[in-house]
């Protein structure tokens, strides 16, 4: 049976840690060794804006003696990933440099979004998660720097937010101040109750069923709850028990009851507050600890892209579902959009030879479309510039930052004149601006067809002949405006594509 052994490697803001996987020809994923070597990066990059050089030595060692045991393993690939702890230091290049130097590693080094859509692929697709989804539930990804929330009802997924309120972010910002142990907690619980009160009122008028929780810390913490438990889920009140009895005893007590490898871990302290704070304030019925982490997220992505393991679960619904919830919170999810979402798409199939774009870009296309209304809310005179704000303000859980910017400008530009590929080097490469300018050109179109929002037309057919876009359409009423509208919309897309649209009445009477 062929074995594929591939190896991650991850760069947190309080560890370093390395797993080693084999992938069997049978598509199936085994963690082989997990190694953790405790570094406080997090604690220069959020103290002083720049990691240290003795941290910078310390990491360039311990990425080396991982290098070596790489080798032990004879890995056939392997990835190395950073995020906060080195996205957030002034001087990222230079460490990330040093570690090339001296390691051969090429780091990359994340965006939040797509850190925690690494993360989430460490637990969709296994049984009890589809399971807990179904009804209702909330993975909340708790990490050094931030938490994120995202939740899911009747197996659609809503919202996705983003707390920056992290293990040692809140270490940083409450400890060395001499108070007591319990001074501490209580300071860490009212500051987190503080950050969650928004998200609670916003996000959370309806429980929960299910918290699903993915941490380190949170991992021990259940395995010592009970070793006879099956699995890993608890109900909440037990969980909230047990933080509760650990708080009552010293820092020495709470880290060799739960066997962690320090005598005074420091982290445990605001990681149990953390937890306790976001059970209390989301509600679930249960909380389950799958046990994985970002490692077992980088190694199924991986996979997934190299084909060696199949996950059935559907990213692109989610994206697509968390938008639809986005486009509702600022009450522009209309028949409209609904009608211009299939007309986009159904634009875009027909023309799959003329743009040259992908699956992907379809996504974006689609997104786009579902969000371009949102700006209204803020203001009708200036929506396209409030929709793309409103865009890059949200966390959209399957989409990179980069994707999110296309899908942004995508909506900008559906009204406004698209500028030039000088004014948006700095946050688009050559590729990408062809993708926004073919996409918004799409768009542009798609929204003349119904710009009354009235839907008139019916049996939309499209077709590319010649250098032409022929659209016939069945009517039952009027479209003077449709008709005005589009041929002033189709000298963009004329400039973009090199093709004119045509619109082609087939009028249906009512006897």
């Amino acid at each position: 049976m062929a074995v594929h052994t591939f190896a991650a490697i991850y760069i947190g803001t309080y560890d370093v840690s390395l797993k080693i996987f084999e992938f069997t020809s049978r598509k199936k994923l085994h963690e082989v060794d997990h190694i953790r070597s405790r570094q406080d990066l997090g604690r220069d990059a959020f103290g002083t804006g720049c990691i240290g050089y003795e941290q910078v030595e310390e990491l360039c060692e311990t990425l080396a003696q991982f290098k070596q045991i790489m080798l032990g393993y004879k890995v056939d690939d392997y990835e190395v990933y950073a995020a906060a702890a080195l996205r957030d230091a002034d001087n990222e290049l230079f460490v990330l440099d040093q570690i090339y130097l001296r390691t051969g590693f090429r780091v990359k080094v994340v965006s939040n979004s797509e850190h925690r859509f690494i993360s989430y692929k460490s637990v969709v697709g296994q049984e009890t998660f589809e399971e807990m989804i179904k009804t209702s539930a909330a993975v909340i990804d708790v990490g050094g720097a931030s938490v994120q929330i995202t939740v899911f009802r009747d197996g659609s997924l809503e919202t996705t937010q983003h707390i920056e309120a992290g293990i040692m972010r809140i270490r940083n910002l409450l400890a060395d101040r001499g108070q007591s142990l319990k001074m501490y907690e209580t300071q860490i619980e009212e500051y987190m109750n503080k950050k969650l009160e928004g998200f609670r009122a916003m996000y959370m008028a309806d429980p929960v069923d299910y918290v699903i929780l993915i941490s380190d810390y949170a991992t021990e913490l259940i395995r010592r709850m009970d070793e006879k438990e099956a699995g890993c889920q608890v109900k909440s009140e037990k969980f909230i028990k047990f933080i509760n009895k650990l708080q009552k005893k010293t820092l020495e007590e709470i880290t060799r009851e739960l066997n962690l490898s320090d005598d005074r871990e420091p982290l445990i302290i605001p990681a149990l507050c953390i937890f306790k704070t976001l059970v209390l304030n989301v509600s679930p019925k249960e909380v389950w600890v799958p046990g994985a982490n970002i490692l077992n997220g980088i190694a199924c992505d991986y996979a997934q892209r190299k084909k060696l393991l199949t996950i059935s679960h559907d990213f692109d619904a989610d994206v697509l579902s968390a938008a639809r919830y986005l486009s509702r919170h600022y009450n522009s999810f209309t028949p409209h959009i609904e009608a211009l979402s299939k007309l986009s798409i159904k634009i875009f199939d027909a023309m799959k030879k003329v743009h040259g774009l992908g699956r992907r870009q379809r996504l974006l296309l689609e997104t786009a479309t579902i969000l371009h209304d949102c700006g209204k809310f803020v203001s009708l005179s200036e929506s396209p510039e409030n929709a793309y704000h409103i865009i890059m303000s949200s966390e959209i859980i399957g989409l990179t930052h980069q994707e999110r910017e296309i899908v942004a400008l995508v909506v900008l530009y559906n009204t406004l004149p698209l500028d030039d590929y000088e004014e948006l080097s700095d946050r688009l490469d050559h590729e990408d601006y062809l993708c926004v300018a073919k996409l918004s050109a799409i768009l542009r179109v798609a929204n003349a067809l119904d710009q009354s929002h009235r839907q008139k037309f019916k049996n939309i057919r499209i077709a590319v002949r010649d250098r032409q876009l022929v659209f016939t359409v069945e009517v039952f009423e009027d479209i003077s405006l449709e008709q005005a509208l589009f041929e002033a919309k189709t000298a963009y897309f004329e400039n973009v594509y090199s093709m004119k649209p045509v619109l082609r009445e087939k009028r249906i009477y009512h006897y």
